[in-house]
């Protein structure tokens, strides 16, 4: 059961951190200090996990896994006060309370306290803590031995501050949290942090009362089994905390999503018909939707402003006649009038392909009252779900339509 939860907020840690990883990128500092602590404790979980212990004890250097670990949750803690101390220590009161204050402090002397503390935790490791054979469990197998307390104390030194400090700051944030998805998270958050700091705790208290007061192996594996299935039971409740928050912003990068995948067909064709209207080639559908050069609502909104500037470059090659007879070929349609839009591009698209540009452009396409890119968005959706209906035949005879019927107009 212990080896399932391990696994299980390794997996659920890692997809948090994969999640959030845009946030290196385009992100501000405090959001990549927050994937920064997803990502450390990701790496810490995992190598708690059988199949990344017996790895690592693969290298010749006895119980490696517990430095590396005890390296990477450092690291985490470090990133998790700079988050909290460059978020939620924000105050626009005129004197900044003094729990902000303190939380600044302590987030800038974290990075020399690491820094530190991990040349202290090397030090123990190598000449302090008794290391003659591999451990299976390094908590349990070296109970009762003082180097290996002194430097597991070291170590719960910073989850102590910072479960603290996070504990205080998510808890206050809460209160005065906008949103009720906000104030859930933060309040989860802040839940978990008070359980880090009573593990923690905990956990020193156990090292040091098997050393002063030696203790069977069972007692002591029973002891540190329930303090990791609270550490695992936590860790849970931060990825919900987390995860809260996001969920609108997650419902809405889907939404994005999905108008781009529509959009794909139109956009597609009439770029590609005019190569100098987008800012690089287009690609596949699959592609598109995959690559992380510009964030998807920016990218969104680059799409509505190229199939716009398309649309007027075609104006130069779709006859005088054609939008009326696009009108008349959609309406039998069940929605009119993107379908009449639809037609017009399809037969015009034609016409770039086989004929040059017109000195003199056709009347423009009806005016839409677009309040956003949202708005100009759904109904290029319409546009382009009855574009995609449409045959290469039917456009070239519409195209031929409306060619002979500017004729006869001229004549």
């Amino acid at each position: 059961m212990l080896d399932f939860f391990r696994y299980l907020t390794a997996a659920v840690m890692t997809l948090i951190a994969v999640w959030r990883f845009p946030a290196v990128r385009y992100g501000d500092a405090h959001r990549r200090a927050l994937w920064g602590g997803y990502a450390g404790f990701s790496v810490a979980l995992w190598l708690y996990t059988p199949a990344a212990m017996d790895a690592v004890d693969r290298i010749p250097v006895i119980d490696l896994n517990a430095l590396l670990r005890h390296f990477a949750s450092t690291a985490a803690i470090i990133a998790s006060l700079t988050y909290v101390a460059t978020s939620y220590g924000k105050s626009s009161e005129a004197v900044t309370p003094r729990h902000v204050t303190v939380s600044r402090w302590i987030a800038r002397a974290s990075y020399k306290a690491g820094a530190i503390g991990v040349t202290l935790l090397t030090f123990l490791f190598f000449f302090v803590v008794d290391r003659q054979r591999q451990s299976e469990d390094f908590l349990i197998d070296h109970a009762g031995e003082w180097g290996a307390a002194a430097y597991m104390s070291v170590f719960y030194f910073f989850p102590l501050v910072t479960t603290a400090v996070c504990g205080y700051q998510w808890s206050r944030g809460a209160r005065a949290a906008e949103t009720t998805s906000m104030r859930i998270g933060l309040r989860l958050m802040g839940i978990s942090m008070w359980m880090g700091l009573l593990h923690t705790t905990a956990r020193i208290v156990i090292v040091w009362t098997a050393v002063l007061f030696p203790m069977s192996r069972s007692t002591v594996e029973t002891l540190i089994d329930l303090t990791a299935m609270w550490m695992n039971l936590l860790f849970l409740i931060v990825a919900v905390g987390a995860s809260i928050p996001t969920t609108s912003v997650v419902a809405a990068r889907w939404k994005t999503w999905k108008t781009l995948y529509r959009l794909h067909p139109l956009w597609f064709d009439l770029v590609k018909a005019f190569p100098g209207t987008s800012l690089y080639p287009p690609g596949s559908r699959l592609a598109e939707l995959i690559h992380m050069r510009v964030p998807s609502d920016v990218r969104l909104d680059r799409w509505t402003q190229d199939i716009a500037d398309a649309c007027e470059k075609l104006r130069y090659y779709a006859p005088e006649a054609l939008l009326w007879t696009a009108e008349d070929a959609a309406a039998s349609h069940p929605d009119p009038e993107p379908a009449a839009e639809a037609y017009w591009i399809a037969a015009a698209l034609r016409a770039a392909a086989t004929t040059k540009a017109s000195q003199y452009a056709t009347g423009p396409l009806q005016e839409k009252p677009f309040v956003d890119t949202n708005s100009e968005a759904a109904w290029l959706i319409r546009v382009s779900k009855a574009y995609t209906l449409i045959a290469p035949d039917a456009a070239q005879e519409l195209l031929q339509q409306s060619a002979e019927l500017s004729l006869e107009s001229d004549a």
